[in-house]
């Protein structure tokens, strides 16, 4: 992203920075809400059920991403031991790419409604670059968090469907080598090939699968 400041495309790159730092900060919320309803005030405790971007944003995670395009927020905490149902884990990692996908859902379908309606601030090349990449931004992280790999929230959610001797497996696999799956990932993408490129053409396709204002 750092490209775009010395190319001069300072509205771009602040545009791309606000999607990234708002869509973040509704992804740790849904966890932090999610739990809180499953019991569990971990999150509450630590100041994380707001919408205030400064409780979510990761000093480092944001600079990764101003530098390298790629980076994370911080955690929500949980405490599974307080969950009041079996599933409080699922529905928690759940949570955050769900409300991904929301954002996505509404945006777009907004901006649609927008269109049609013939509303003049929804006109012209801005606007739908503001709405179809903030839209894509939220795609792009839903699919992404749901990779079964490392600390992604899709670890949280395999398990589930999985028998359970091989849950366990996969548990103890991913615990082991998660991470270094997760960080090749991100490395092969600085070595030309580059798995983003493919969660953001199926995050094209599933940003016109969702539209249903016509």
């Amino acid at each position: 992203m750092i490209q775009l400041l010395t190319q001069g495309y300072y509205a771009v790159f602040a545009f791309i920075l606000f999607a990234l730092i708002f869509s973040l900060t509704f992804h740790e919320y849904g966890h932090a809400i999610t739990a809180y309803q499953f019991g569990d005030d971990t999150a509450k405790r630590a100041g994380r059920l707001t919408l205030n971007p400064l409780a979510h944003i990761d000093p480092m995670g944001l600079l990764m991403v101003i530098v390298i395009g790629f980076g994370f927020a911080k955690p929500v905490p949980i405490d599974p031991r307080k969950f009041n149902s079996f599933w409080g884990e699922l529905c928690v990692a759940a949570a955050g790419p769900a409300m991904n996908f929301l954002l996505a859902l509404v945006v777009i379908n907004f901006y649609a409604f927008g269109l049609l309606q013939g509303w003049a601030l929804f006109s012209g090349e801005s606007a739908e670059f503001f709405f179809t990449y903030l839209a894509l931004i939220n795609l792009l992280l839903m699919v992404f968090n749901l990779l079964p790999i490392g600390a992604l929230d899709g670890h949280y959610m395999l398990p589930y469907f999985l028998p359970r001797h091989l849950a366990r497996s996969y548990v103890l696999f991913n615990a082991k080598y998660g991470n270094m799956f997760l960080l090749a990932l991100v490395a092969a993408s600085f070595m030309g090939f580059s798995i983003f490129q493919y969660l953001w053409a199926f995050g094209q396709y599933l940003l016109n699968a969702i539209v249903f204002i016509k």
